[in-house]
Order: C-alpha cells, then sequence, then structure tokens
C-alpha cells in the first residue's frame, strides 16, 4: 500500500514538475524575444496594471480552493456551492475595476492605461471558470491534466504575443499575451476535466468552508499585497524603466523558484492533508520536501546569481544591463523559498489556518517597516528590503512547526546547510570564469557545465541523501514511462 501511494505522489510530481518546466521554458523563451522586440518602458507599463490584477485575483480564490483540497469528505455539494459563489465575486470585481479604472489610470498620472486596465482585468471573469477546476485537479491528484491545459495555453499565447509585437502592437502584445494564455489554458481544463457545476448551492457548506478559507484569503491578500506595493511605490515614485528593470530582475529567479516549488507543495499539499491526523508522518513529508526543494534550488539560485551578467547580455542584450543587480538579489531571495512553502503548507494541511493568519500579519508588520524604511532611497535599496523580509519571513513560518512538529528551525537549518555550502562553494568557483573576460555566450559555455559537474561531484562525495532521492524518482518515471510504453504495444 505504501508502494502505490509512493508511486502516485512521485507520478504526480513528474507531472506538475513537467508542466512547470515546459510552461516556464516556453514562457522564458516568449520573454526573450519579446524583451528584445520591445522597449523597458512597455515592461513598466504593464508590470503598473498586473499590480493590481494580482491583488484582486486573491479574492477570486477567497481561500476556498485550499478549503476544498483540506476538507477530507468534501463532496460535489461543496464544489458547486464554491464554483458558483467564486463565479460572482469575479464579476463584482470585475465591474469594480472597470470603473475605477480612470482613477487608477489618473494615480499613475497616466489616462491612457484605462482602456488596457480594463481589458487586461477580464483574466478576473476566465479566473472565476477555472478556480475550482483547479482545486478538484489538486485534490484528486490529477496533475497530468495541467500539462496539456498550460501547455496549450501558454504556446497559443507565444505565438500571438510575439507576432502581435513583430506587428508593432507594443503593449498590447502583452495584454494579448496574458489574455490568450489564460483563456485557453482554462479551456484546456475544462474539455479534460470530467467534473461539472451542479444545481447545488449550500450556505451551510459555505459558511463551513469560508470559516477555514477566510482566514487563508486575509493572509494571501496580505502577502500579495506587500509582494506588490514595491511596484506600486517604484511605479508611482521612479520611472516605468525602474520598473522594468526591477521586475526583469525578479521574473527569471522567480519562475524557476515558482517552477519547482509549486510542483513540489501542489502534490504535498493534498498528500500532507490526507495524512493530517499522524502529526509525524506530515513532520517526515515536510522535511522531505525542505531538503529536496533546497538541494535543487540553492544550486540554480546561485548559480544563476554567478551568472547574472552573461545571462542578461546574452538573452535580452545590454539595454536590460541594469537589471543585474536585481537578478542577484532575488536569487538569494528565492533560495529561501523551500524552508516558506514548506512549513505554510503543514500548517495548512493540519488545517490550523488561524495559525498561518497570525504569522502573515506578523510577517507584513516586518515587512511594512522595512518597505517605509527603504522607498526613500532608490529602487535598489528596496530590492535588499525584499531579500532581509524575506529572511526574517522563513524564520517566522517555521517557528510554529517546533510545537506542531517538533520540527524546530535549527533542526531545518541542519537540513539545508549541506546543499547550502556546496552550492556556495559551487557558486564561486563559477564566479571565477567571468576572470577571463570572454564573450558571454563562451562564459556561458563554460559556467554551465562547471557548475553542474563540481555540485554533482560535491554531492557523491559528500553523501547528499537528497541526490540518491531524486535518482529514485528520475528511474520511477523513466521505468513507467517504458512500462506503459509496452502496454501500448
Amino acid at each position: 500500500m505504501k508502494t502505490d501511494k509512493g508511486s502516485v505522489i512521485l507520478s504526480n510530481f513528474t507531472w506538475r514538475l513537467l508542466e512547470r518546466f515546459g510552461a516556464q521554458g516556453v514562457t522564458f523563451l516568449v520573454s526573450i524575444i519579446l524583451a528584445r522586440v520591445l522597449e523597458p518602458e512597455i515592461y513598466g507599463t504593464i508590470a503598473l496594471i498586473t499590480v493590481v490584477t494580482t491583488i484582486l485575483q486573491v479574492f477570486v480564490n477567497s481561500g476556498l480552493g485550499s478549503a476544498l483540497i483540506q476538507k477530507l469528505d468534501a463532496d460535489d455539494i461543496d464544489f458547486s456551492t464554491v464554483f458558483y459563489f467564486n463565479f460572482i465575486v469575479c464579476v463584482v470585481l470585475y465591474v469594480l475595476l472597470y470603473f475605477f479604472s480612470p482613477a487608477l489610470a489618473r494615480f499613475y498620472n497616466r489616462d491612457e492605461l484605462t482602456p488596457i486596465i480594463r481589458t487586461l482585468g477580464l483574466i478576473l471573469i476566465i479566473s472565476g471558470f477555472k478556480n475550482i477546476q483547479n482545486a478538484y485537479v489538486s485534490r484528486n491528484l490529477l496533475f497530468k491534466k495541467y500539462f496539456f491545459a498550460t501547455l496549450g495555453g501558454t504556446i497559443t499565447a507565444a505565438v500571438i504575443g510575439i507576432g502581435m509585437a513583430y506587428k508593432g502592437f507594443g503593449v498590447w502584445a502583452l495584454v494579448a499575451q496574458n489574455l490568450v494564455n489564460q483563456f485557453i489554458d482554462t479551456l484546456i481544463l475544462w474539455i479534460t476535466v470530467k467534473w461539472r457545476p451542479k444545481a447545488f448551492f449550500s450556505f451551510s457548506r459555505l459558511k463551513v468552508l469560508l470559516k477555514y478559507g477566510y482566514k487563508l484569503l486575509f493572509a494571501s491578500l496580505l502577502d500579495t499585497i506587500w509582494n506588490q506595493v514595491r511596484q506600486l511605490i517604484i511605479g508611482k515614485k521612479y520611472s516605468s524603466s525602474d520598473l522594468a528593470f526591477y521586475n526583469k530582475g525578479n521574473e527569471l529567479p522567480q519562475d524557476v523558484s515558482i517552477a519547482i516549488s509549486s510542483s513540489i507543495d501542489s502534490v504535498l499539499f493534498p498528500v500532507m492533508s490526507k495524512a493530517q491526523e499522524s502529526s509525524e508522518e506530515v513532520k517526515r513529508i515536510t522535511r522531505r520536501a525542505i531538503k529536496v526543494e533546497s538541494f535543487v534550488l540553492w544550486p540554480l539560485m546561485l548559480g544563476l546569481c554567478a551568472c547574472a551578467n552573461s545571462v542578461i547580455l546574452l538573452l535580452y542584450t545590454g539595454k536590460w544591463l541594469f537589471a543585474v543587480p536585481y537578478l542577484r538579489i532575488f536569487c538569494i531571495t528565492y533560495a529561501f523559498y523551500p524552508i516558506h512553502t514548506a512549513n505554510l503548507n503543514a500548517i495548512k494541511a493540519l488545517g490550523r489556518s488561524d495559525i498561518f493568519l497570525k504569522l502573515e500579519v506578523i510577517k507584513k508588520i516586518v515587512n511594512l517597516g522595512l518597505i517605509i524604511g527603504s522607498m526613500w532611497f532608490g529602487v535598489y535599496i528596496m530590492a535588499l528590503s525584499a531579500l532581509i523580509g524575506s529572511i526574517a519571513s522563513q524564520i517566522i513560518n517555521s517557528w510554529p512547526n517546533k510545537r506542531l512538529l517538533n520540527y524546530s528551525y535549527f533542526e531545518q537549518l541542519l537540513d539545508i546547510i549541506p546543499s547550502l555550502i556546496l552550492s556556495i562553494i559551487m557558486a564561486i568557483l563559477v564566479l571565477c570564469v567571468e576572470l577571463l573576460h570572454l564573450s558571454p555566450s563562451v562564459t556561458l559555455i563554460i559556467q554551465i557545465p562547471l557548475g553542474m559537474i563540481i555540485y554533482y561531484l560535491g554531492a557523491k562525495v559528500t553523501k547528499n541523501d537528497s541526490l540518491p532521492y531524486l535518482i529514485r524518482i528520475v528511474k520511477h518515471t523513466f521505468t513507467k514511462g517504458r512500462k506503459h510504453s509496452g502496454e501500448g504495444e
């Protein structure tokens, strides 16, 4: 039975990882092409708008998606009730955004933003159809469905976005890319996932789900606002170009960290939820998540940090060089995400959304002080304040699990230190390649394989147990693939 459970987890993790890296890979290639065609100011314009839409999308979820996953006996009545409630929320939010868009445009002193805000805001309506399908897929561990939906939406949007950019549509190319991506993704998900809302709506069920979900909503809202507030301040106080460089530096490390973290966490949260009655089992899963994510993420982030100059020059050209310091800062910032996400998933899985909310309030008070203290000293200092906030937040996130799981922050540090030290050594040696003063392309050709060899050999010598664990995942994936291929024949 244990083997079957492990097989299900590994299979879903593999599909989720393929989906995330496939989508992020296509998005990454598209961003390279668009960054070469479009000017930084255009990216800054879209960033101003996505600050607002990102915050509003938190209300779309309302924490109810997580509530459906966490509830052990969730049925069609629960899912249908949340679907109709979410859709009404989406419509109301879009109507409010439509009428307040001129005021938002005036806030930025740019009246031309009004039609762009109204158009891009349609993502909210699309999300109303998609959100509960996402919850259904996660709860039932059907992550193979995500792979086809996400990749279909990403590729279609890429073709349209690039075509419009080359035709001179400017900012509207990015608007179309975002809208088409969400629409096609949602359409494919509805075709492949068989669940449909039934003619049920229960206020009593909604009340129960909201009791758990509203705390996650406020926690997520606080987190999203404070993640976006720096961009809001940069867009208002500084220039669109400053915001574009800040966002471009954030983009690649964020995409890599989210691809890895979301692949693991989206599978582990429902698994943890099913094991919520055994704190020892939740601790075991949490510990494995922290160790494996850190083993993968730290070398990627510190390696990218060491290669930042060559990466920006080669991919985006010299006009984006001002993004290099931001890229390095955000690489270190996102490297701490394994501790963030694994601890928070454990708290949610145990049904302690009250603790989850309290943690977010504490973290936001800390981050508010950092934002207010840094906003007067330039965008670079604001980015550094985000790094300091990330370090403080991972300590805060881990604190409750000392009591809930008997898994202290000190123990967590001991679990990640082997990967961290090895990654630092690798990054220093990779950075030394720049002393040769070669072209960006040649420098990267040397740096990437050198970093991989150093890290792999170091993991073998130090006997890091995450390496054989990942090798087993790869072997399981290929063995299963050959088995299905043989059955097909």
